[in-house]
């Protein structure tokens, strides 16, 4: 019982056994992590235990020299650019990754959490868009550290995060094209339940009304950030007369699914559509033509993120949240519609460099959004 803080800790932890209805060793069994004790009694203890506001001072076993990477999916190109962000700062702090795939967009699978207490990590990177109550509170109990690469621009209370200015990104990529005389500019964003596909949604409409441009309601689609989701979309709005002139699309996995559709309705890129994608994935310049899209800056993402955890013990870093500019990247996949200049000189807001989107997020004071 000595592995608790404060004075009287026996009698406070007879407290609790009596509170919860167990025995003494069953609170003894949840604050050395020890599995044999059914999920329900275990949330009851812990979160009586916290309550009381105990804070261990040796939560058992010595850490592993581990950093664990936790997806949902590994198959996307920009899951790589995470992982090697992950890496670099790993290794500067003689660590190992370890990836782990689990669960949705939106959460781990419940059995995960087993798992990383039996590895005993230095920390956990999770990229998803939150987290269940029950996770944070078990791996805090167990002085696991743990930070959110939140790609839904909405991280939970109290959850250290990293992520990216969303709505910039989307203003940036229409000004691009309404710059450009573009008018019928259609969007294909990502799923509508996450936060970072209405915030890109949310730039969008900016910059249109902006434009003083009238938003047709049939040239906005929610995709899935996939090829084929955006192939889909692409061949639907390219299908009547009155087709946009530009999309622009919510990643780069969609934009190439857009190229795709246009090839087959014998549209050239960008003379009689442009494109413009999100993320800066690699293959975006080997694209045919290469893609001009904003640029997510995912790798820092992954460093800043790793260095948080790694980084010297902070009591004010539980709600720390890093968000990082975007900027738009131009290359070939968009035009002047109809030939010469645009309707304007492109400004800071969709300069290709970062220290112009920089200069942006900071003065729009909409933290990205």
């Amino acid at each position: 019982m000595h592995g608790v803080d404060g004075v009287g800790a026996r009698v406070t932890l007879a407290e609790v056994a009596k509170e919860a209805g167990v025995s003494l060793p069953t609170v003894s069994k949840v604050l050395n992590g020890r599995s044999d004790v059914s999920r329900a009694t275990r949330t009851r203890i812990e979160r009586l235990l916290e309550t009381h506001g105990y804070r261990r001072r040796n939560p058992g076993a010595p850490h592993s020299p581990l950093v664990e990477l936790v997806f949902h999916e590994l198959d996307s190109v920009w899951a790589m650019e995470i992982v090697r962000g992950v890496e670099s700062v790993a290794q500067e702090n003689r660590a190992t990754v370890v990836l782990t795939r689990s669960g949705t967009r939106h959460a781990p699978e419940p059995d995960w959490i087993e798992g990383v207490l039996r590895r005993r990590p230095l920390g956990v990177v999770l990229v998803f868009s939150s987290l269940p109550q029950d996770v944070k509170r078990r791996l805090r109990s167990q002085g696991i550290p743990f930070v959110v690469i939140d790609p839904a621009g909405d991280p939970d209370p109290g959850v250290p995060s990293v992520g990216s200015a969303n709505w910039s990104g989307g203003l940036a990529a229409t000004r691009h094209l309404t710059d450009r005389r573009h008018e019928r500019i259609a969007v294909i964003t990502g799923p509508e339940d996450m936060l970072c596909s209405l915030a890109r949604l949310d730039g969008y409409r900016s910059a249109m009304t902006m434009a003083g441009l009238t938003i047709d309601p049939r040239l906005v689609r929610f995709g899935d950030f996939r090829v084929q989701g955006g192939f889909e979309h692409a061949m639907d709005l390219l299908a009547g007369p009155d087709r946009p002139t530009a999309i622009f699309a919510g990643s780069d996995l969609q934009a190439l699914g857009v190229l795709e559709a246009a090839r087959l309705r014998k549209l050239r890129v960008p003379q009689d559509l442009s494109v413009v994608g999100y993320d800066d994935v690699p293959l975006a310049q080997w694209s045919s033509p290469p893609l001009t899209t904003v640029h997510q800056p995912l790798r820092r993402m992954a460093e800043e993120a790793t260095r948080m955890l790694l980084g010297p013990a902070d009591p004010g870093r539980a709600d720390r949240r890093i968000e990082l500019a975007t900027h738009l990247v131009v290359r070939q996949s968009t035009a002047p519609l109809g030939g010469g200049p645009g309707r304007r000189p492109v400004d800071a807001v969709t300069a290709a460099g970062p220290a112009g989107a920089v200069g942006s997020a900071e003065r729009d004071g909409r933290g990205g959004r």
